[in-house]
């Protein structure tokens, strides 16, 4: 490839005006990550996301993706890292609604759209310099292992919480490749700079990582609250937190990332509003509202029944008695028994009194198994708490 591979000068000023804060080449060669990926969904790792276990041969041979296929553009751009949230600030005090925490990555418009559009004139300067080629780009829209193409293009390496890490720019950055048949010149991959530091594994509230560099998703936050579309298991919502929509503690307290630079796109922080949300106001959104507020933003793939799930969640680990009003109309007229559940849960978490009467009075009417089995257990909590003996 060396002897006749494109200089990729142009390739790089271009994508620096585009707003990319990163950028690499490597060769289109197979994909060793493909192995480890495929165990890794062996094992039950990737939980309900069985859209993964599809098209591994496509994971591993770029070519499936583009006939001809030489050269991988690897783009990084970066979101914002929103780690200076008072911890105190969340909680309800003196009556005022509990505030929750959405992901730096969701705190823009949707990235796809944004990301998607560069990268697209970053493929037309390669078409330009060489108008044989020809080539296709994805942001997170086909089944391509970015992490191991942007490690050996020399955007990052693995890093324990299995992000990819710049040494110098942290890892909040959004990944996109382009697959062309053109030859260009390759960087050097990068190498591994996590030494024996466990600062993101010891803090995941829920133990996500069983093992540096491997992700249990069925734990992780941002699965959970995303990804997952039923109930999210009992025992794990005490350690999820104010987070309703994606989690950053592993990336927040990685020391690369104190030298994160601050994105230079717009449209990645037009929503900083999202990063402290009220949740009594979202937890009482209809779908109209719903649609109104989320429209072209990340968080309308939970749809509107997922998101109001976390949000309950949320408020019965950072609310109090105050919040208890809004959970009894919710758990009363709220159409989505997932919901419903969930405000059950909320309740017997926050374990004032109010909130357990307003539980005794709403099992009789709830007609949904799934959520009388909810309030069942939201009532349990009462009875132990009030055996001397536990």
């Amino acid at each position: 490839m060396c002897a006749e591979a494109l200089a990729t000068d142009p390739l790089r000023r271009r994508a620096q005006q585009l707003g990319f804060d990163l950028i690499g080449v490597t060769p289109a060669d197979p994909l060793q990550a493909a192995d480890f990926f495929a165990r890794w969904v062996a094992l039950g790792f990737a939980g309900a996301m069985g859209y993964l276990e599809r098209g591994i041969d496509r994971r591993r041979d770029l070519a499936r993706l583009v006939p001809g296929a030489r050269s991988v553009i690897c783009l990084g751009m970066h979101y914002p890292m929103v780690d200076d949230r008072d911890p105190n600030s969340i909680r309800s005090v003196d009556g005022e609604s509990p505030k929750g925490r959405v992901a730096g990555y969701a705190l823009g418009d949707d990235y796809h759209d944004i990301v998607q559009a560069r990268a697209r004139s970053v493929l037309e300067e390669v078409q330009r310099i060489d108008p044989t080629s020809e080539g296709r780009c994805f942001v997170d829209t086909a089944p391509v292992l970015e992490r191991e193409l942007g490690q050996r293009a020399g955007l990052g390496w693995w890093g324990k919480n299995t992000c990819l890490i710049n040494k110098h720019r942290g890892s909040a950055f959004f990944l996109a490749e382009i697959v062309t048949t053109a030859s260009l010149h390759v960087d050097r991959p990068a190498t591994d700079h996590c030494g024996t530091c466990t600062h993101c594994l010891d803090a995941c509230p829920t133990d996500a990582f069983p093992e540096p560099y491997v992700l249990d998703a069925r734990r992780c936050i941002s699965y959970l609250t995303i990804e997952l579309r039923g109930p999210i298991p009992r025992h794990l919502r005490s350690s999820m937190g104010e987070w309703i929509f994606g989690c950053d503690i592993c990336q927040d307290v990685c020391p690369w990332n104190r030298r994160a630079p601050t994105p230079v796109v717009e449209d990645l922080t037009s929503r900083m509003e999202l990063a402290t949300p009220d949740l009594l106001e979202l937890l009482e959104l209809d779908d109209e509202g719903f649609r109104r507020r989320f429209r072209n933003h990340p968080i309308k793939r939970t749809k509107r029944v997922g998101l109001l799930r976390n949000v309950a969640v949320a408020i019965g680990n950072v609310g109090g008695d105050s919040c208890v009003p809004v959970l009894a109309r919710v758990l009363s007229h709220e159409p989505a028994a997932l919901v419903r559940g969930h405000v059950a849960w909320a309740l017997g978490n926050i374990g004032s009194q109010d909130a357990f009467d307003t539980l005794r009075a709403a099992r009789n009417g709830e007609a949904d198994r799934s959520v009388v089995e909810e309030i069942d257990a939201a009532l349990a909590r009462q009875s132990r708490l009030d055996d001397p003996d536990n």
